[in-house]
């Protein structure tokens, strides 16, 4: 795993921006296509702007997996992540394949169905970010470390729940979806690259126990240190608690 450090969320956002488009470009040229894992939230705004103002990538030849949704959430809602993709990268991109997790009134029939299409073939690269709490997808801790189901349904913690409330996306906790429908942390790693965005100064402290403590279900991000090819971009706010950067 490597961690960059950038002065603020702009040049985070470019510079992570950069290496996901080296790594869909590479994808291109040596399969004839590139597939993503895509993220959601208020840290991968400006990350998603910088990505898709990238004029020489060739969308068409990308297909797009969803990481993560709430259950029991029209997609209409602010919060909705499927409304977020399509707002901030499908829309902007014209990308034309992409899975966008609606699980229905069967949410585990559902996930099984997204986990085999997702494995036809080999994810090029996910975006992905770290929670307040440490979490990785919506894999809050404990996370599951074992189980290799791609999707799993998961209960969301109060301080997951919290954040999303803390970030603008509900007006109070109650109405917070309390389960929803995650890649898991094992299918995560399966992606050749990873491209993990995390700014702010709320992110201080997972980013230290997630980067320098124990790889451990308790900080589900710390998994990214076994994957070879992670690449965690940081700004200096987020970075403030690290010791070795």
């Amino acid at each position: 795993m490597q961690i960059r450090v950038l002065e603020d969320k702009q040049s985070l956002g470019r510079a992570a921006a950069e290496q996901a488009a080296s790594a869909i470009r590479r994808a291109i040229r040596e399969s004839g296509g590139a597939r993503i894992v895509a993220a959601t939230g208020a840290s991968q705004f400006e990350f998603l702007e910088a990505l898709t103002g990238i004029p020489d990538l060739d969308w068409s030849r990308v297909e797009m997996f969803h990481l993560d949704e709430y259950l029991d959430l029209p997609s209409t809602h602010p919060a909705s992540f499927r409304k977020y993709l399509l707002e901030r990268l499908i829309n902007k991109t014209c990308i034309t394949r992409y899975c966008l997790l609606d699980v229905g009134k069967d949410p585990e029939s559902a996930a099984k169905r997204f986990g085999k299409e997702l494995n036809e073939r080999d994810v090029d690269v996910a975006f992905v970010g770290i929670g307040e709490n440490g979490h990785l997808a919506f894999n809050d801790p404990p996370a599951d470390f074992k189980t290799e189901e791609p999707y799993l349904i998961v209960n969301l913690s109060q301080t997951c729940r919290q954040q999303q409330v803390n970030e603008g996306w509900f007006t109070d906790i109650s109405e917070v979806p309390r389960r929803a429908i995650s890649m898991s942390v094992h299918q995560i790693l399966r992606a050749k690259e990873i491209v993990a965005v995390v700014p702010d100064r709320r992110k201080a402290q997972a980013a230290k126990s997630c980067l320098e403590g124990p790889i451990t279900p308790m900080a589900p991000a710390s998994a990214l240190r076994n994957h070879p090819n992670s690449i965690v971009f940081l700004n200096k706010d987020s970075a403030a608690l690290l010791t070795k950067n």
